[in-house]
């Protein structure tokens, strides 16, 4: 798994910048706060205008699908109104995962995120093994990658700069990408078809 780049400073120069209250290491110290300050601010600022750019879940051009032959922990990758997007097959085991790191999310509850009203809960999904979400990147557009499998936690994870998603596509904290995957308009016709584009 990728990783942020993380900054190495000798032990030596940690204990000196942030213990020592000596008045000639109080600027950087300032600085240090500002510049965390800034971060938090941007990270609030990105969702926000996100938010505001996309005011509803994609609708239109409806397209159907059948799902007889997606088996369980298997994604299906289509092409919808020149984007990506997603159809997961949950297992019983990932769906019940999604409760385990809410802490970790920025929107855990879905209250800032785009997608249909009947979507709104915590699997985001009409029926809880069926997912279907647009695949890019909240951050800057990319194309997360699916990781699963003995031993992996679930999620998806985003090559350009690392943005994790879970698999109701709700973001963790660690990555850049500011709100959670958007999820599109669609209905379910019978156990095995999906119709996106049309409640």
């Amino acid at each position: 798994m990728a990783h942020p780049e993380r900054l190495h400073t000798p032990s030596s120069r940690l204990s000196t910048t942030f213990m020592n209250d000596d008045p000639s290491h109080r600027p950087q110290r300032r600085r240090l706060q500002v510049l965390a300050g800034i971060c938090a601010i941007g990270t609030g600022v990105g969702a926000a205008r996100y938010l505001t750019g996309h005011t509803r879940p994609p609708t239109g051009n409806p397209v159907a699908t059948d799902l007889a032959d997606l088996q369980p922990g298997k994604l299906r990758v289509l092409d919808w109104q020149g984007r990506t997007l997603w159809i997961l097959r949950r297992t019983a085991e990932e769906v019940s995962a999604l409760a385990d790191h809410e802490s970790e999310l920025i929107d855990p509850h879905c209250q800032h995120s785009l997608q249909p009203e009947n979507c709104r809960n915590r699997h985001r999904s009409l029926h809880s093994n069926v997912f279907v979400a647009i695949g890019q990147c909240t951050h800057q557009g990319c194309t997360p990658q699916l990781r699963n499998g003995p031993g992996v936690r679930s999620e998806f994870l985003c090559p350009c700069h690392t943005s994790r998603f879970d698999l109701a596509g709700r973001v963790f904290r660690s990555g850049p990408a500011p709100a959670n995957l958007v999820i599109p308009v669609y209905r379910l016709d019978g156990d095995n078809r999906v119709v996106i584009g049309e409640a």
